[in-house]
């Protein structure tokens, strides 16, 4: 089972992440909302731990924007100091399969695994991204444009993927470092060497380039929907 921890308290996160690998499970750590959101987009994961109280995007909005925008149905265990029915019930309303309040026992953590997995198996997940000639499966990490198959280095995988996940919205420079690299790079050499990557290989591929930059803002990708 392959499970992704989004926590910005470093104890927090390095204690759950130790507990459940030496359990067995393949565990995957992001501290802060917006690395998080981009890894949940962009990988298979079969059960989401989400703090709420996240820097760059809180848990409510990452929740909201997987369960609406991308439609992926993975379930989610909201992990928070917030206790009362008032921010339970927000939790439920934004896409949370269950709750449970710091601080905790990390078997119980491992209870609400298992328990979430057990009802959610059996179902069919659709997360295939599609975006006009645009089309990605995390699943088995395929891309194709226009028909034709792309390949791409992991990390234009995931800058298409975020950028796929809201197509038309303008990403800024510091929000795709931050997504994709877990910081903000020194210069915005690394970003725009993989852009060019990421633009050359679709234009090779489906006769076009489909990602536009808007000066002084950042990169979108065009919808014609």
């Amino acid at each position: 089972m392959q499970i992704l921890i989004i926590e910005d308290d470093f104890a927090i996160a390095t204690n759950l992440y130790d507990y459940l690998e030496s359990r067995g499970y393949g565990v995957d750590v992001a501290y802060d909302g917006i690395a998080g959101h981009c890894l949940a987009v962009t990988q298979h994961f079969d059960v989401i731990l989400l703090d709420l109280g996240l820097p760059k995007l809180d848990g409510l909005t990452i929740c909201q924007k997987l369960r609406q925008e991308s439609q992926i149905d993975t379930p989610i265990l909201m992990l928070t100091a917030r206790d009362t029915l008032e921010d339970k019930l927000k939790g439920f309303d934004h896409g949370a399969d269950d709750y449970i309040v710091k601080p905790f026992a990390l078997k119980e953590v491992e209870a609400s695994i298992v328990a979430l997995h057990k009802r959610h198996s059996g179902k069919v997940i659709s997360r295939i991204l599609v975006v006009d000639d645009l089309l990605f499966d995390p699943k088995i990490m395929s891309i194709t444009f226009a028909g034709s198959s792309v390949k791409l280095p992991p990390k234009c995988i995931r800058l298409l993927a975020l950028m796929m996940s809201e197509p038309g919205r303008v990403f800024g420079r510091k929000e795709l470092e931050s997504a994709v690299w877990g910081n903000t790079q020194e210069t915005s050499d690394t970003l725009r060497t993989h852009m060019h990557v990421l633009r050359r290989s679709l234009s090779q591929a489906g006769g076009y380039d489909p990602i536009e930059t808007v000066h002084g803002l950042g990169y979108h990708l065009v919808s014609r929907a």
